[in-house]
């Protein structure tokens, strides 16, 4: 037996559901997911072993929401909520809302695979297809700054939908855990810090100062995404270039004027 196959010994001993649970436990040591309190969305969520994981790291005070095409058993040890439906699913998606609340969710995973066709360009195409499904649903409910973990397998349509994912996060890594199979193609795109900001950096706009930051810096709002803009005061009306993007706000510098 390899090392590998120990995983699934030890998920017995240690009652989780399966030997995945010590992925999601790699991910999380090596990424910093989970924080007490968090609200979990986890897609494509049978048997629970992932869930598992999950509610111990945000304990009493988290959320924990799995979603399924199957049936998952109901949880004794942890308070988790489990909904049964496809993730793409309107229906299926209000209830997810429903579950996570306005403030939105903290992490999303996802360790869905497609059915093996043993075809690895096809496999590979279906699972940067379930991929990117994943990634629409954690956009609709991540919470600015919030994280995204997605599994699926190396091959040519890999770059694309980390580029995809990038586009949308302060950054993104991909991470092979150790409990991965050795045979398995598998890797995770795990994305930190959810953008929503409504400028880019490079934007050159006019903005009006609505009030003074605790460091002296002059507080913009664009379309609801805050601005600071050093050296600006409250009520000034400024052209402004921007200079840096947080998930939450952004930094912006006094454009130079170009005369005539």
């Amino acid at each position: 037996m390899s090392g590998k196959d120990d995983y699934y010994n030890r998920s017995k001993q240690q009652g989780y559901r399966s030997r995945a649970s010590y992925k999601l436990k790699q991910l999380d040591s090596e990424a910093t997911l989970f924080e007490t309190g968090d609200t979990v969305v986890d897609l494509g969520a049978a048997p629970g072993g992932w869930l598992q994981v999950a509610a111990e790291a945000v304990g009493e005070t988290g959320t924990v929401v799995g979603v399924d095409l199957q049936r998952i058993d109901d949880f004794d040890a942890h308070d988790v909520e489990t909904i049964r439906g496809d993730m793409t699913d309107e229906r299926t998606r209000h209830y997810l809302r429903e579950a996570v609340g306005e403030a939105g969710a903290d992490v999303v995973v996802s360790d869905m695979a497609p059915n093996m066709t043993g075809e690895y360009d096809l496999d590979h195409a279906r699972s940067v297809h379930l991929a990117r499904q994943a990634l629409a649903v954690a956009e609709e409910l991540l919470a600015p700054g919030g994280d995204f973990v997605v599994k699926v397998f190396q091959g040519r349509d890999l770059e694309g939908l980390r580029e995809s994912v990038a586009d949308g996060f302060e950054y993104v890594q991909t991470v092979s855990p150790p409990a991965s199979r050795d045979a398995s193609s598998e890797v995770y795109l795990v994305a930190k810090g959810r953008l929503t900001a409504t400028v880019a950096v490079g934007d050159r706009l006019t903005v009006t100062v609505d009030e003074r930051g605790d460091e002296g810096d002059g507080i913009a709002y664009v379309d609801g995404y805050t601005l600071f803009v050093p050296g600006a005061t409250p009520g000034e009306t400024v052209s402004v270039v921007v200079e840096d993007v947080k998930p939450r706000f952004g930094f912006a510098s006094r454009a130079e004027s170009t005369g005539e």
